[in-house]
């Protein structure tokens, strides 16, 4: 009874401490002085999913994949932004970035914090755009042989701008290894 008691005491311990980590870096986020709108900004918001991070654009590491934490140098350049309309969450943070091309990583966790689905784009991103990476799964109707009607359905993310789809990226699941990885999608 008494290792009981100390086992859920830890992890009692862990959880809050794990979110205390959270709220003072989003806390962080928040507080920080905001410069006025740039004109050669776009803001990028990733959507679809319980939870998702920015993990990298271009060679900046945003959010640590181990930690859940924001890096200090993303914050200080303006990078990450916090989206005040929201309930509090690690999701509510989207990226304000120059206009032009860059690599963007973004982790999604469509099921759980423990497995998250990697993508990686590479996007010339437009002034006083808003871009939105949204997960989901694509229903289709399955016909074949019973492996090809068990396999689960594809995820896919769209990338929108100002609410049209201007790109797709689908992850069809592959029946004899599980795996796969996202490849863009004709429009």
């Amino acid at each position: 009874m008494i290792n009981k008691i100390y086992r859920f005491a830890v992890y009692l311990a862990c959880g809050l401490l794990f979110t205390a980590c959270q709220t003072i870096d989003i806390s962080r986020v928040k507080n920080m002085t905001q410069p006025a709108k740039e004109q050669a900004q776009a803001s990028i918001y990733c959507a679809g999913t319980p939870s998702c991070e920015f993990e990298r654009m271009d060679n900046i590491a945003l959010i640590d994949e181990k930690s859940h934490r924001v890096n200090k140098a993303a914050v200080k350049q303006g990078l990450v932004r916090w989206h005040a309309a929201q309930m509090k969450k690690v999701s509510n943070l989207y990226l304000s970035v120059p206009a032009e091309s860059h690599e963007v990583v973004i982790r999604f966790y469509p099921i759980s914090q423990e497995k998250a689905e990697v993508l990686h784009v590479i996007h010339h991103f437009m002034p006083n755009q808003r871009y939105v990476f949204k997960m989901y799964r694509e229903r289709n109707k399955h016909t074949g042989s019973l492996l090809n009607v068990s396999a689960p359905e594809p995820l896919c993310v769209d990338l929108l701008q100002d609410a049209q789809v201007i790109r797709r990226f689908c992850r069809p699941y592959n029946a004899m290894t599980g795996l796969g990885e996202f490849v863009e999608q004709k429009l």
